[in-house]
């Protein structure tokens, strides 16, 4: 009993100072990657050229999935340009569009913006990305670009046919349109696909079943782009301009623009419950606590620099690790760990700029990680941490250890009865007293006995019956 205790404390020991070890490590790396991040993002930022206010044409490029980070970018880049002094805005697209309310902030910082913009389209600008453009005092488009197409869909790419998303999302194309001077009809006709409209200037008719996609020359027919144009170069003749400068993404921008898509947060999140549950389960800070911490800290990383997440929403992810931790030593009837969960949901589902998809990518990510560490336990058992509480070590007869002196040697031996055995007592076998028992029967004392069986340290006999002639 003794050395099971002493095992105990000591492995309670070594998996508190583990765990304190665990947290230290946990803050140390978080706060590391986030001041360098945090500073990598204003040195890029420092270090972009200034447009020339002289000419006064900034150049933006719109050229990837429209999600919060491009939001985060064009914010910081349209707040940039009119810091400077420029004029005219051209949003260079190229996209198949993305998220409907990233690229609904975006319109609204377009209207809201008090210099000109333009729209270069040197690509696609379908879905969400048409609807930028809409927005854009004037839009050139080049050879063989096309603009429209903005059904709202699912992530998955199913069509959307709520009434009150295709409305919402319908009005803000056609309004659009309206407010820069364009034909609203073609806008709805473009999302919605059970509208008829009449284009005779191109001339052509969309009807039901179908959205509208126009091609360049078409876009300029109907009245929707003022310009076919070859390259950058020729809409800045068309501006009256002959250089410019163009405001790139950071570093930092272009890693969050990463770190902040819902399929990276859902892996992040995988990885990062995955290698913190593992590492409470096994001993020893190795690869897989490495791997959740850094798993977390790019997340939280991520959504600080595109302005979602703050230091608060950090602290309350680490605070629900401690308290966790402080639950496998702490008899709280897990009032602890429920805390540590609140803690660290909170934590981590205010810091994304949506806490729907957030909780969503969670779930998912709870469910892998499960899976991951049901898996990983099942292989690693024996280097769990419940090892240490429980002495395994078996002292077995096969392996010569012994807990008691074997006395099968005395099976058929007969003996005197020194006390009345009811149905113990002690017997005398070759001048050796021995405690023994019978099957029940009282046997008096100075009677003769046998021994008939050996169970263990218990040593059962019978009574023998005198020989002929001889006295009791």
């Amino acid at each position: 009993m003794r050395i099971h205790l002493r095992n105990k404390k000591i492995g309670g020991l070594y998996i508190r100072m583990k765990s304190i070890r665990f947290g230290l490590c946990a803050v140390l790396i978080l706060g590391s990657l986030l001041s360098w991040l945090a500073g990598a993002a204003a040195g890029a930022e420092d270090g972009q050229d200034a447009p020339d206010a002289a000419n006064g044409v900034a150049v933006i490029p719109v050229n990837q999935t429209i999600e919060t980070g491009l939001q985060k970018f064009m914010e910081r880049a349209f707040a940039e340009a009119e810091a400077r002094g420029v004029r005219t805005v051209v949003l260079e697209i190229d996209t198949f569009g993305g998220r409907v309310d990233a690229a609904s902030d975006i319109g609204a910082l377009i209207r809201n913006s008090t210099m000109e913009t333009v729209a270069y389209v040197n690509g696609e600008a379908i879905s969400a990305g048409s609807y930028i453009a809409l927005n854009a005092d004037r839009i050139y488009m080049r050879q063989g670009s096309t603009i429209g197409a903005a059904a709202v869909v699912t992530v998955s790419g199913e069509r959307v046919t709520d009434s009150k998303i295709v409305s919402m999302w319908v009005g803000a194309m056609s309004g659009a349109a309206e407010a820069t001077g364009r034909n609203p009809d073609i806008a709805v006709g473009m999302v919605d696909e059970t509208v008829k409209v009449e284009m005779p200037e191109i001339p052509r008719t969309k009807e039901p079943g179908q959205l509208i996609t126009l091609t360049a020359e078409e876009a300029v027919k109907v009245g929707y782009a003022s310009a076919v144009v070859d390259s950058l170069e020729q809409v800045m003749k068309e501006l009256g301009v002959s250089d410019y400068d163009t405001i790139e993404p950071t570093l930092a921008e272009r890693l969050a623009r990463v770190l902040t898509h819902p399929a990276t947060t859902t892996i992040l999140f995988i990885l990062g419950l995955a290698g913190l549950l593992i590492e409470l389960l096994v001993p020893g800070f190795g690869v897989p606590g490495i791997v959740g911490i850094c798993s977390f800290a790019l997340y939280f990383l991520g959504n600080y620099v595109a302005g979602f997440a703050g230091v608060e929403h950090l602290a309350l992810f680490i605070a629900g690790v401690l308290l966790l931790v402080l639950e496998l030593f702490i008899p709280s009837f897990g009032i602890l760990g429920i805390l540590g969960i609140i803690s660290l949901i909170s934590g981590v589902v205010m810091a994304a700029y949506d806490t729907g998809n957030a909780l969503v990518s969670l779930g998912i990510a709870v469910l892998a990680a499960g899976v991951i560490v049901a898996v990983f336990v099942r292989y690693f058992k024996h280097k769990g941490v419940w090892n240490r509480f429980i002495l395994k070590e078996e002292l077995r007869t096969e392996e010569g250890y012994v807990s008691h002196k074997a006395k099968n040697e005395l099976i058929g031996r007969t003996g005197t009865a020194v006390t009345p055995l009811r149905p113990s007592g002690v017997v005398q076998i070759d001048g050796e007293r021995i405690d023994v028992v019978t099957y029940g029967d009282w046997i008096a004392a100075n009677a003769k006995v046998e021994v008939v069986e050996i169970e263990g340290v218990r040593v059962v006999v019978r009574e023998v019956s005198p020989s002929p002639g001889e006295n009791r």
